[in-house]
């Protein structure tokens, strides 16, 4: 999650950069920054990021349906963004990593699951979240 909120605090941050900036000898104000960033931008800092773009509405569904399948606790009703984007982080891991383990240890601590549920705490647990993650979220990484 802290990959994603860099990206998008960074490309904010130039963006009101950008606006604010104007010759000393202008007597106009300076236009107000937008308080919307296109689709394009976030998309442009996703991948930056090394994250996938935003799931359609059929994989968002696939991966909470493959999330209650692992376990109806991990993603509780009004949790789905939450979990969507825990899941879009995990694909960052899995870009940048290729140690399957690791991967799941890591799917453990992002779902929160060694913590919350430590009876699920486990290496076939974090394969199954892995799993779901790569298969609903980005097949292509």
């Amino acid at each position: 999650m802290r990959t994603r909120t860099t990206a998008a605090a960074i490309a904010a941050g130039l963006l009101l950069t950008l606006t604010a900036c104007g010759s000393s000898n202008d007597d106009k104000p300076a236009v107000a920054p937008s308080k919307t960033v296109s689709q394009a931008d976030r998309d442009a800092a996703r991948k930056a990021a090394g994250l996938p773009a935003e799931p359609s509405a059929t994989a968002r569904y696939a991966f909470l349906e493959a999330l209650d399948a692992i376990d109806p606790r991990i993603s509780k009703p009004g949790t789905d963004e939450l979990a969507v984007s825990r899941g879009l982080n995990q694909c960052g891991s899995i870009k940048t990593t290729k140690d399957e383990a690791k991967l799941s240890a890591l799917a453990l601590e992002r779902f929160t699951i060694t913590s919350r549920f430590p009876e699920i705490s486990n290496p076939e647990t974090g394969k199954k979240l892995q799993d779901a993650v790569h298969k609903n979220l980005c097949p292509d990484f």
